[in-house]
């Protein structure tokens, strides 16, 4: 009876310890979990306010007809077009809320800090803030309820930011509780390793600077806690930073293999509209003119590059070619919009990726 007693006891120590440890296995930043697992996985645009329409004057405006007291007939005045209605202003609380509401979405997708972050900086701390207030994390096992994918600017190219700039820029990334860096036209691996140096603290071998910001309110957890998880993984498995790189040149494309085995790096992005770019010439008429089938042949090589190496391969579909991606392997789906039709892309993808 003893040893029974024992053995039900070891069993019962054995499934609690399962289940703490796939418990502790799981990430904040749900896009790890899908990593790890292969499974697809999409993301969506973060909401932010609509543009366009709001107060305005009569678009319509001017003065109809000749000039007054001729004694010719007048023409009467047009009737001016109604003012379009306002767009409605957003609070950031309705814009967490909107993207509680969407918890199909692994992640929220950014640009607003790329370029401009003195722009950008202040509406993502707005909505962090705003996340903060209505709990930042959620499930079980608890998990960020919206981890925002953030674009980085490139760190070499002539008339960027210097390297110290640079590592400000993404400081000031990861300080807003950003959980997800895409470098934007990676050109080498080097470079590359220098970006993911910047998002890890020195005590990490990195040049991050040591301040965080808000971001352990943001993540939910304590300023010890982030310490700890702020960190890229799988370099770090405990890290909760997942780095991509978005190829868009031909340096890029002419060294995807160097920079597909970089240490760190965890997605492949084609940057297919930029590519279309690359890949144009001007014509006789004027017209810029794609070479389809060269612009093609790149994507794919950044399809074979994931391959070789077991990245994760990205590509920014729709709802019509989501489909096709996915099958060529490009297994995460970016949606740069929070719209129906990108609503109805994520859905799609999920189907096709059996979630």
């Amino acid at each position: 009876m003893r040893a029974r007693v024992m053995a039900v006891g070891l069993v019962g120590a054995l499934v609690c310890g399962i289940s703490v440890a796939g418990e502790q296995s799981a990430h904040l930043n749900p896009m790890i979990d899908l990593l790890s697992a292969k499974k697809g996985m999409f993301g969506l645009g973060l909401p932010t306010q609509p543009r366009g329409g709001g107060p305005g004057g009569n678009r319509g405006g001017g003065r109809a007809g000749g000039a007054a007291g001729t004694g010719a007939a007048q023409t009467p005045p047009a009737t001016p077009a109604p003012a379009p209605a306002p767009v409605p202003v957003r609070t950031p609380a309705e814009l967490a809320q909107d993207a509680i509401a969407h918890q199909e979405a692994d992640w929220f997708f950014t640009a607003a800090m790329e370029r401009t972050p003195d722009v950008g900086e202040p509406m993502i701390t707005a909505f962090q803030e705003a996340m903060a207030a209505a709990g930042p994390v959620g499930g079980a096992p608890r998990r960020l309820l919206a981890p925002i994918n953030s674009k980085a600017p490139n760190i070499t190219r002539p008339g960027e930011a210097a390297p110290s700039d640079y590592i400000n820029i993404l400081s000031r990334q990861l300080n807003v509780g950003i959980s997800s860096i895409s470098f934007v036209e990676v050109d080498t691996a080097e470079e590359l390793r220098m970006g993911i140096a910047a998002l890890r603290f020195a005590s990490k071998g990195g040049t991050r600077s040591e301040h965080v910001g808000n971001a352990p309110k943001y993540w939910g957890l304590s300023e010890a806690e982030y310490r700890r998880k702020a960190d890229v993984w799988p370099l770090n498995p405990e890290g909760e930073i997942v780095v991509w790189a978005i190829i868009e040149s031909h340096e890029g494309l002419a060294n995807i293999r160097e920079i597909a085995q970089v240490p760190g790096l965890s997605v492949i992005a084609a940057g297919a509209g930029t590519l279309g770019g690359v890949f144009s010439t001007t014509n006789a008429e004027g017209r810029r003119v794609r070479d389809d089938a060269a612009w093609e042949a790149a994507i794919q090589k950044i399809a074979d590059a994931c391959r070789e190496f077991n990245k994760a391969c990205a590509y920014p579909v729709n709802e019509n070619d989501i489909e096709a991606r996915y099958k060529q392997g490009f297994t995460v789906g970016i949606l740069q919009a929070f719209n129906d039709a990108a609503f109805r892309a994520v859905a799609k993808g999920r189907a096709i990726a059996g979630r």
